[in-house]
């Protein structure tokens, strides 16, 4: 009997932390998603404090060349598991050289103190992560349309991958509507375009306001055609989801309710959003396979699916201290577990399944950007209380803002990008060899 207990205690354990888990990082992420959701304009740079200055000797793109230990490039890689290691050339642009960088994200120029975050650089364990070419890139994807399509991480993402491009060659934007959600840049050089589309669950999807309803609604068997219209003039979609599935939502499939998340008050069957986020996924790839599937050559479609990215409050998220880390984790220090691994596993799984489903289809190709472990060990890397600039101008402020959820530009995500060249990179080799 006692045997019988201890395996009960156990499982009843085991449940409460994978029911309880989710929620108690959600009061602290909804907060801060909801906050970036209400305040999306981007701003000018603002004026350079000093310390910008000597950041800029380390951020040209005309830095040394690289030593012979980092000069290989093995596009077969496992890039996901390795360490972060120091890396004394920094970023390839700051807060000023770059224009496109969200305000929120602004670290540097609104007066983060610590700047050692910007000195790190990922580590496979088997093999060397170049860093950045953007002209590699920009010609890869000579007369293309990218398109990033998602909740903001999908914008932070882009908005880190425009930045290292102008290093190399000016964009004009063409296209702004709706708050900075939809945005449309041009590279003249290699005629290449970059759009924004904003759509945190990627099928249809009623997000609440102030003068609708007080939770979500997304309709699992559609995608949401905000972007999904223009699916036959995108050559690269980058797909991003994963905290917006946190916030309070019914569900509709086939037309009929299929249940809800945290909706007291609704005559409906509570199911999470696990199982939601995954069926959202596969309607999301299986549309894009239904209406790209069999066009090969310059019709072809490459799908990246960026997982999930950890956020790190370690306290209250409006009281300072609350991402407060300025170094990464060790390689060992900390483990991908609870929310993180499930939404992280759901994303692979689906990737994997599509993959299987499109076995044969000429002109598709997926990829996993699977980024949680190495982004799980950047704790160091997040705005904080420089969302906003200069928080503690007027000294210590009880209560202030706090993100860590989005990362500073320069920062971590940038390593992100330089994961994707290198799936473009091989792409490009296995079309060589197709032909």
């Amino acid at each position: 009997m006692a045997t019988v207990s201890s395996n009960q205690a156990k499982e009843q354990s085991s449940f409460l932390t994978k029911k309880l888990l989710p929620w108690t990082l959600y009061a602290l992420i909804l907060v801060t998603l909801l906050h970036f959701y209400l305040n999306t304009l981007s701003f000018p740079p603002s004026p350079q404090p000093q310390l910008l200055h000597s950041l800029n000797s380390h951020s040209s793109p005309h830095s040394p060349p690289p030593s012979d230990d980092e000069k290989g490039e093995d596009t077969s890689c496992d890039y996901f598991n390795g360490k972060w290691v120091r890396d004394k050339r920094g970023p390839l642009y700051n807060g000023t050289t770059c224009g496109t960088i969200k305000e929120n994200q602004n670290c540097i120029t609104h007066g983060r103190p610590d700047m050692g975050y910007l000195y790190w650089r990922w580590k496979p364990n088997e093999c060397h992560l170049p860093r950045f070419d953007p002209l590699a890139f920009l010609n890869l994807v000579r007369n293309k349309h990218l398109a990033f399509v998602g909740n903001s991480m999908a914008r932070n993402q882009l908005e880190s991958l425009l930045c290292m491009l102008t290093t190399a060659s000016s964009s004009t934007l063409l296209y702004n509507n709706d708050s900075n959600k939809f945005r449309r840049w041009h590279f003249a050089s290699h005629n290449v375009s970059v759009s924004l589309y904003w759509s945190p669950f990627l099928v249809k999807g009623v997000e609440k306001s102030n003068g609708g309803p007080d939770h979500n609604e997304l309709y699992l068997d559609h995608v949401d055609e905000r972007w999904g219209a223009d699916i036959g003039e995108m050559s690269l979609i980058v797909l991003s989801i994963g905290h917006w599935f946190l916030h309070p939502a019914v569900y509709y499939e086939g037309g009929l309710v299929l249940g809800c998340h945290y909706c007291p008050g609704l005559n409906h069957t509570e199911i999470g959003f696990y199982d939601v986020l995954r069926k959202a996924l596969r309607s999301t790839l299986n549309g894009i396979v239904d209406r790209r599937g069999g066009k090969g050559g310059s019709d072809g479609v490459g799908v990246i699916v960026t997982t999930f990215s950890p956020a790190h409050f370690e306290g209250e998220w409006d009281k300072a201290g609350a991402c407060p880390k300025t170094r990464p984790y060790g390689k060992e220090e900390k483990k991908v577990e609870g929310m993180d691994a499930e939404m992280r596993e759901i994303e692979m799984k689906e990737v994997e399944a599509a993959k299987v489903k499109a076995k044969g289809i000429g002109g598709f190709r997926l990829e996993a950007l699977d980024v949680t472990k190495l982004a799980l060990l950047r704790p160091d890397g997040h705005p904080g209380p420089y969302m906003y600039p200069f928080p503690f101008s007027n000294g210590a402020q009880e209560r202030v803002q706090n993100d860590c959820v989005h990362w500073c530009l320069p920062g971590p995500i940038d390593t992100w990008n330089e994961i994707f060249l290198q799936i473009l990179k091989k792409w490009e080799e296995q079309h060589r060899t197709e032909e």
